[in-house]
């Protein structure tokens, strides 16, 4: 008859130290139910020591791997072109990891937390074979972009689907940045923010307008359909450069 491993303890200081956080703050994602990037709530409390909560270290480290450090909200990555492929230690620097191996481990260990590669390339030989994954560094921007944060409390409203907005409306119709997101095939408007300010949508660098008589939308920035028809047939034939066909434009 084989024994049941008991599980590894871990109390706030031993986790704060492993995580680079303070105990006060290991308490405090506890206690307030914080959620991780994969919506899972901080463990539940394995044992007590005294007055001393004790965790499953397993599980906090589990729930540690889906959660995104201060550090890594505040991280502005490098301008480069959209359309370049960085393989997995280029890209985890790209993303601000202090660890080169980080978006390894996500895909070996977290299948489904980070994004497909674009490009998988079969290298080596025969007899010793392996793959070399690559990513757009759009595609990481995307999910920079969608990546939750420090953790939310349980409950917390997620962030609503861009609109559907028609490519056939006034071509001097004045949009948002919102809408524009969604016409140029983003999936968040901080996507979006974050390929504008790195230059990466040229034809609205300048706004068409600043929002006026919008309540807290004075000054936000506007751009006129046809503009941002103009950058989506732009970006989509750099994306599919032998692709002829343009996205449809305003009249």
């Amino acid at each position: 008859m084989t024994s049941r491993r008991e599980p590894r303890l871990a109390d706030a200081a031993e986790i704060a130290a492993e995580q680079g956080l303070t105990p006060a703050r290991i308490s405090g994602l506890y206690t307030e139910r914080a959620e991780n990037a994969a919506g899972v709530p901080f463990p539940e409390i394995a044992d007590m020591r005294g007055r001393a909560r004790l965790w499953d270290h397993a599980q906090v480290t589990e729930w540690f791997a889906h959660r995104t450090p201060a550090r890594l909200q505040e991280h502005t990555p490098p301008s480069r072109d959209p359309q370049e492929l960085l393989n997995a230690a280029d890209a985890s620097r790209f993303l601000g990891y202090k660890n080169s191996n980080q978006v390894t481990t996500f895909v070996r260990d977290h299948p489904g937390y980070f994004p497909d590669p674009d490009v998988v390339e079969e290298l080596g030989t025969t007899e010793n074979p392996y793959r070399r994954q690559l990513w757009r560094v759009q595609t990481l921007l995307d999910w920079m972009a969608t990546r939750p944060g420090r953790g939310r409390r349980a409950g917390a409203k997620a962030v609503p689907p861009l609109p559907d907005v028609p490519v056939d409306g006034d071509p001097d119709e004045l949009l948002g940045a919102t809408q524009a997101a969604a016409l140029l095939g983003y999936k968040s408007v901080g996507s979006f923010s974050s390929s504008l300010s790195q230059g990466n949508l040229p034809l609205l660098k300048t706004p068409d307008a600043l929002a006026e008589n919008a309540g807290r939308q004075n000054g936000r920035r506007r751009w006129t359909r046809r503009h941002i028809l103009e950058q989506a047939a732009q970006r989509s034939k750099k994306q599919n450069p032998a692709v002829s066909a343009h996205p449809p434009t305003a009249p």
